[in-house]
């Protein structure tokens, strides 16, 4: 068995988020990427990637980094987060240079630039993961350890793209099957009452079928909405199954 069929098959089986990161991050700096951005949303708009809240931000940056990166915007500037929105695939940080040569990056994007390099963001490659909706879209950044220049990166990936781009299509494709454990998380009775509206059940239904008062069943409902940040419970039964926190396995 090759080594990409064993690791494509280590991430398959793997029962958690936390657990699927840890085996990516390592696999990736054998690769020479030794700090990744992973981001998905599910709530993109026209002008919006959605409420910060709500992304799924995996990383092993610096906190400093991301809490910078995050809080000052630059997510919003970065050029290849613009490159990730409108394209699928794999692209190369040298096209960054190209725009910068050509007078076409804006001042919030120069100032990303700038940021990235002051902490040694200099090198490295972006994969952007194809959606099946206009709301939804995820990408990762993968950033060369220091000393390695973007053409050393060039040399390796010509070498290993293929394979690192389809393990990250793998990683992606099953972190959408797993809790999200950073995720605002339910209560397993808050999930409970969820899954019994997403059948259809009215609170009256809920509560017989669970022996608990009606009023029970709407205090367990009105929390779940809390927990969620949301006003209607149909929104909380569309975030919880979007976080993956319905119906599954208490593993």
């Amino acid at each position: 068995m090759s080594q990409l069929t064993e690791r494509l098959n280590t991430l398959i089986s793997v029962k958690t988020d936390d657990e699927l990161w840890d085996h990516h991050t390592r696999w990736m700096a054998e690769y020479g990427f030794d700090r990744l951005i992973y981001g998905y949303t599910r709530y993109r708009t026209s002008s919006s990637l959605g409420d910060p809240q709500d992304w799924v931000i995996l990383t092993n940056h610096a906190p400093d980094y991301m809490e910078t990166w995050i809080n000052e915007g630059h997510h919003f500037h970065a050029p290849m987060v613009r490159w990730a929105l409108e394209n699928n695939g794999a692209c190369s940080w040298r096209w960054m240079g190209e725009l910068a040569a050509g007078g076409m990056l804006t001042e919030g994007e120069k100032k990303v630039i700038a940021f990235n390099r002051e902490r040694d963001v200099i090198a490295g490659y972006t994969v952007s993961f194809r959606s099946v909706s206009e709301r939804t879209k995820g990408a990762i950044a993968l950033t060369a350890r220091p000393g390695l220049s973007q053409t050393d990166v060039e040399a390796m990936w010509a070498e290993h793209g293929e394979e690192i781009t389809i393990i990250n299509n793998v990683m992606h494709l099953k972190l959408l099957t797993l809790p999200y454990s950073g995720a605002r998380s339910l209560t397993k009775r808050q999930r409970e009452v969820l899954q019994w509206v997403g059948d259809g059940k009215t609170t009256q239904d809920i509560a017989v079928l669970l022996g608990l008062t009606a009023a029970t069943v709407e205090k367990h409902l009105r929390l779940a909405r809390e927990a969620l940040d949301v006003e209607t419970t149909a929104q909380a039964v569309l975030k919880a199954a979007f976080y993956n926190q319905m119906f599954v396995l208490d593993v």
